[in-house]
């Protein structure tokens, strides 16, 4: 069973899913949950022998809908909430060892097709309040199954980092009239330094005040809000960007790089024309063998320390050196 539990030191609900503990963890590739399912074979989650790209309901949700009564009770000081959500599987590709780098632009403006459908149908559902698309890729961020997919979660309640970001994107609304991602993204296309790759309707680039290394922020250059106000021209741009960047990500270390990947849109209900709709990318490989690890200072203090200039992570990705 699941449940929201509050946590009154920082104001933010924790998702609590005992039952995930015995989800699929890295099995065999011959038995692959997220394969199709071929003719006398492992049955599979997807009932066809091949598919382009597949979305399902998480067999091992975090949230449910209408979401369980919870466990425990709560108190004043503790209260506890239902935690009433939607979980999705979103599968890029029957190909097992292949990664939405290798997809070409077509595949992923379809794949943007498909975003963009459950962020409206699942934003639309009674008491969701935020979609959060996103994708773990690779062992070193915790991947439990190495078929390309990745993941919808849509919740009752707008996560504390999009919080955070609205009220900033507001107060810098409120002194100066503009948007905050427009200056941010006006600003690193005045210095240039930092730009990894820059379409018509897309940029992405390492920020000025990276945290992970070669991390990557990627903007529209439109102001909107969400995946449902884009063109069809700004999607196909925007598929060509996200290509190019993956690209680049595994010729970095010649390798199939790890990261997260999130999507940050407005939130499902009300108005919030402060915000922006962008990308975030984060990788944990410094190198082809090292990892960033999230230790004392991150983890327990919130403050990130990184060991690379965003210029030069910048410069390497791009190539230049």
């Amino acid at each position: 069973m699941s449940e929201l539990r509050w946590n009154p030191q920082l104001k933010q609900w924790v998702v609590v899913a005992g039952h995930r503990q015995d989800r699929t963890y890295k099995p065999p590739a011959e038995f692959c949950p997220l394969c199709p399912t071929k003719p006398g074979e492992f049955p599979t989650e997807v009932p066809a022998e091949d598919y382009e790209i597949v979305v399902f309901e998480n067999r091992f949700p975090s949230l449910r809908y209408p979401g369980p009564q919870p466990d425990v009770a709560g108190s004043e000081l503790y209260p506890t909430a239902k935690a009433e959500g939607i979980c999705e599987v979103v599968l890029y590709s029957s190909k097992h060892d292949s990664t939405l780098a290798d997809a070409s632009e077509e595949h992923i403006h379809h794949l943007i097709q498909v975003w963009t459908d459950r962020y409206g149908e699942l934003g639309a559902k009674e008491g969701i309040e935020y979609v959060l698309i996103f994708e773990n890729k690779g062992e070193a961020v915790g991947v439990t199954l190495n078929h390309p997919h990745g993941q919808i979660y849509a919740f009752p309640f707008v996560p504390p980092v999009v919080e955070k970001e609205l009220e900033a994107a507001g107060e810098h609304h409120a002194q100066t009239g503009r948007c905050l991602y427009c200056d941010i993204l006006a600003e690193e296309k005045r210095q240039q330094e930092r730009i990894v790759v820059d379409g018509d309707a897309f940029a992405a680039f390492v920020p000025f005040f990276a945290r992970y290394p070669f991390e990557t922020h990627l903007y529209s250059k439109r102001h909107l809000g969400s995946l449902a106000a884009m063109t069809d021209e700004e999607q196909r741009d925007l598929a060509g960007v996200l290509k190019r960047l993956m690209v680049q990500y595994d010729k970095l270390f010649a390798m199939s790089m790890p990261y997260i990947m999130v999507l940050h849109q407005t939130p499902s209900k009300g108005q919030h024309d402060a915000y922006h709709f962008h990308f975030e990318f984060y990788p944990l490989n410094r190198s082809e063998t090292k990892l960033k690890y999230l230790a004392g200072v991150e983890s327990g203090a919130g403050t990130f320390i990184t060991d690379m200039t965003p210029e030069d992570q910048a410069s390497r990705l791009r190539g230049d050196s």
